[in-house]
């Protein structure tokens, strides 16, 4: 029987990604926000230049540098922070499901940037999936908590504000050019904040250092060139669909790793983001799809 090499890359990149929430669980609160930022792109950093010496990557041009720094601030360097700030107080599962909504951001982006038009379907996808988003951020109570939820909301909208800033580059170079840039530049932003957590690099344990040298080596350098491997063969719809699994994954990591479980609203509200993200997602192709197959039986009869 022949192996889906492309599935099974998809499929590992899902389990690497969701269990960097609870691994952040583990690691933040010995390291600190600001030394696992530096230490998990520091890693990635590394492992990403031998993979891109390895490849034969090529340097960025000079007009590009600007994107890059925008894509090294909002998706390396924001996020790490403020994800693992919000993870010090926000169960992993949560944060994932959070995480999940950041297409709704990039919809967003993708017009003012791109003068890309919304649809109405478009539309009102991102209503229902913002809707979610404010139902996970409601479901628990107390103040602290409600404001490192807000926290790890920020962490989402940076990410979403950097998948649509690699457009430009990803026209010009590949997936995995454009992670090293984007990393590389992320953990050169990040190295002038490392003297403030220096105490937390240097004191911690063994654990905290085995899960940031994970969440460096798998999701984020393994992680990105899995995920540019399996892009590469496999439909955009299948491989966008198989990001809708990473929360579920997650909740079940946290599950039996850290012991960790949503209550049942997190979860309601986490259907509902997925639901809102598939609609942005998914929908508008089908469509299409149906318009372009309708189109050409008519024209052959």
């Amino acid at each position: 029987m022949r192996v889906n090499r492309a599935l099974v890359a998809g499929s590992v990149v899902v389990v690497l990604w969701a269990s960097a929430f609870p691994a952040i669980r583990i690691a933040a609160p010995a390291m600190g926000v600001i030394g696992l930022s530096f230490a998990r792109l520091a890693v990635a950093t590394v492992v990403l230049l031998i993979v891109a010496v390895i490849v034969k990557a090529r340097l960025p041009r000079a007009r590009d540098l600007g994107w890059i720094a925008g894509c090294g601030f909002f998706g390396m360097t924001a996020y790490q922070l403020l994800l693992n700030w919000g993870e010090l107080f926000v169960p992993a599962g949560t944060a994932s499901i959070i995480v999940a909504a950041a297409p709704l951001v990039s919809v967003a982006v993708a017009r003012v940037l791109f003068a890309e038009r919304i649809s109405r379907v478009t539309l009102v996808g991102s209503v229902i999936a913002l809707a979610g988003v404010a139902f996970v951020c409601l479901a628990r109570a107390g103040v602290s908590l409600s404001a490192a939820v807000w926290i790890v909301v920020a962490a989402m909208v940076a990410q979403g504000i950097y998948h649509p800033l690699q457009r430009p580059l990803l026209a010009r170079y590949s997936s995995i050019e454009v992670a090293c840039y984007a990393m590389v530049a992320g953990t050169v932003m990040t190295l002038p904040l490392v003297p403030f957590d220096v105490d937390g690099l240097l004191g911690a344990g063994p654990n905290p250092w085995i899960a940031a040298i994970y969440l460096g080596l798998l999701p984020s350098a393994a992680g990105f060139v899995l995920w540019a491997y399996a892009v590469a063969r496999m439909p955009v719809a299948a491989s966008t669909s198989m990001l809708y699994l990473v929360p579920p994954v997650a909740v079940i990591i946290a599950w039996v790793w850290l012991g960790e479980l949503p209550v049942l609203a997190e979860l309601l509200g986490g259907v509902v983001v997925i639901v809102g993200v598939v609609i942005i997602s998914q929908l508008p192709r089908v469509l299409t799809q149906r318009a372009t197959a309708a189109n050409a039986r008519i024209k052959s009869t």
